[in-house]
């Protein structure tokens, strides 16, 4: 982001005494002002270049020959909309991300790039920042703390002085959220990358699912001062009161403005309170927009709707101390803004971001610049039918530790007595009783079983495995399992439905093993039929390619896997599948 230098600060009172014409002007607006919580009726604003000039009730003095005027006509100018925690590398590449994301008012994102911290190393790390610069848009990141539950992986992470260099880049404002448990646990990453954040006025974002009462005192010590994991009211009001953001998503991953939406009937101060993604699946990108979808519920769900947009732009600035230059409609800003019909319909009419109109009812009017990310590919192996074998030195029957997903994303221990059939333990589709393999950058494979992904049939294989580089598989048979991680491997990366002795739907992710090269219109729908063959073999939740990438996880509790084996997230332990 460029500053005002002392050339700018002329140029812009220039401007906004009349001596300058302005380049762009909107005129005669209901502005929101978000420093205020109030809408100021009939007014303009000048912009200068990437700055606001002037906002007043007559911005006649700035318009000249070459200024371009809107003429808003009363309808509601917003600041541009500021995503404070999401994921932009998903499934596409950001080029066909900001192709949607950036068309419906949100002008600033900041992403966590912990997707890619083992895929790409360092260097990868450094492509992704290069490929977020120079867009229509803003795109800021924080470092990864490089938190896994893989071994392997974690050979291939950034040295701690590498992710110090990260930290003191300009666009990077803060260490990535850290998940409570393994800080707790003294993992080393996060607590050395925090102190050096808070000496560096940046910001350290939090994780903290589940922690409550004493536990969330002792993670707030490490200078945490966010949180995007409430799923209730009385979680936010707990973490604002200690001096938290609290971050309330409604997002693909999970939706929690329903839940927590009471908290506007509370009679508190919400300015620790803000709206987020979490990152949007393409095909919610597609069908319902982004951040300003996010508002638009706020909205509905009883919130007023200046409080929602200011939850959504100067309370996120806030937070990463970015509020000196955008966060909302003022002189010396950035000129961030959107037009809207009206405060209660958060759909965006024109889209100005760093003084330049970018969208226009949902078209875009300029494009987001191409980068390529630099990543390795899956490096190419073969795998047999008897590399997931599950195999005991028993003949009779054990108890087994097995994999019980609750919810899409939660999974729980649970012990069952299993057959053994010469010196193996078999997948057993009719009880919903499958295999689920993880297979590590190294070629190391881990096979446990699973229980609620209700394949009857076939496999499911994908490289999108959450804080790791490994393949994760689940599938009915050890053939059908083999199948579709070969198909993985052929491609570089991807996702996979395997059944009746064919790939049913997949869809190449060769960056990394979690970027497509394709349009974002061709990944959704290969997203979508990836789906409907999951469904049609008898998977029962909405997003089968994530269930699949968190099983790797260790934000999620409790059991999940590694290639050393089944670790409980609350313990941080390995355990063994095979009970005592």
């Amino acid at each position: 982001m460029r500053m005002l230098n002392p050339e700018n600060m002329r140029d812009l009172a220039a401007v906004a005494l009349g001596e300058e014409e302005a380049d762009l002007v909107v005129k005669n607006a209901d502005l929101v002002n978000v420093y205020t919580r109030e809408l100021l009726r009939g007014t303009s604003v000048a912009v200068k270049g990437e700055w606001i000039a002037y906002v007043g009730p007559d911005a006649g003095h700035t318009i000249g020959r070459k200024t371009q005027v809107i003429e808003a006509e009363r309808q509601v100018l917003m600041p541009g909309l500021v995503d404070g925690h999401t994921h932009i590398l998903y499934y596409a590449g950001p080029h066909e991300f900001l192709r949607y994301a950036m068309t419906g008012g949100t002008t600033t994102f900041i992403t966590e790039i912990m997707e890619l911290t083992f895929p790409l190393g360092y260097e990868g790390l450094l492509s992704c920042l290069e490929a977020f610069k120079d867009q229509p848009v803003k795109i800021f990141s924080t470092v990864p703390p490089s938190i896994t539950l893989s071994r392997d992986a974690a050979e291939r992470a950034p040295k701690p002085a590498q992710l110090m260099d990260l930290l003191n880049r300009e666009e990077v404002l803060g260490v990535g959220e850290g998940f409570w448990q393994e800080v707790l646990q003294k993992e080393t990453n996060y607590p050395a990358l925090a102190a050096e954040a808070l000496r560096l006025r940046k910001t350290v974002e939090g994780h903290a699912a589940g922690c409550r009462s004493r536990r969330l005192p002792a993670y707030l010590d490490y200078g945490v001062s966010s949180c995007h994991e409430s799923v209730s009211a009385d979680e936010v009001v707990e973490k604002i009161r200690l001096g938290v953001c609290a971050m309330i998503r409604e997002g693909s991953i999970r939706k929690e403005l329903d839940a927590i939406g009471k908290i506007k009937d509370l009679a508190l101060d919400l300015r620790r309170v803000a709206l987020v993604t979490d990152g949007a699946d393409p095909r919610d990108l597609v069908e319902k927009g982004y951040l300003e979808h996010v508002v638009q519920r706020a909205v509905d769900v009883g919130f007023e709707p200046l409080l929602a947009i200011q939850m959504a732009t100067l309370n996120v600035a806030e937070h990463f101390r970015l509020d000196g230059l955008l966060g909302g409609i003022a002189p010396g800003k950035y000129a961030d803004m959107v037009l809207i019909p009206d405060l209660r319909t958060i759909q965006a009419e024109c889209v100005v971001s760093n003084g330049v109109v970018i969208a226009r009812k949902g078209k875009r009017a300029v494009e987001p610049r191409k980068a390529l990310i630099q990543g390795d590919r899956l490096t190419k192996r073969r795998f047999a039918p008897g590399d997931f074998a599950v195999r005991v030195n028993r003949n009779n029957s054990v108890r087994v530790r097995v994999i019980e997903q609750v919810t899409e994303l939660v999974t729980k221990g649970l012990d069952l007595e299993m057959p053994v059939h010469d010196g193996e333990i078999q997948a057993d589709p009719k009880q919903d009783l499958l295999k689920a393999s993880v297979i590590s950058c190294k070629g190391r494979i881990f096979t446990a079983l699973i229980r609620g992904h209700g394949f009857r049939a076939g496999a499911m294989a994908t490289s999108i495995a959450w804080e790791t580089f490994s393949v994760v598989v689940v599938g009915a048979t050890d053939a059908d399992m083999a199948a579709a991680a070969n198909r993985v491997y052929d491609m570089g990366g991807g996702v996979v439905i395997w059944a009746q002795g064919g790939v049913q739907a997949e869809l190449p992710l060769p960056i990394a093993g979690f970027l497509s090269e394709l349009t974002m219109e061709e990944v959704v729908r290969r997203l979508k039929s990836i789906q409907e063959k999951a469904e049609a073999l008898g998977f029962p939740f909405a997003d089968a390619g994530l269930t699949l990438a968190t099983l790797t996880t260790a934000a999620i509790p409790f059991l999940r896997l590694s290639e050393d084996g089944l670790v409980d997230v609350k313990t941080g332990r390995t355990v063994e599948m095979i009970v005592p």
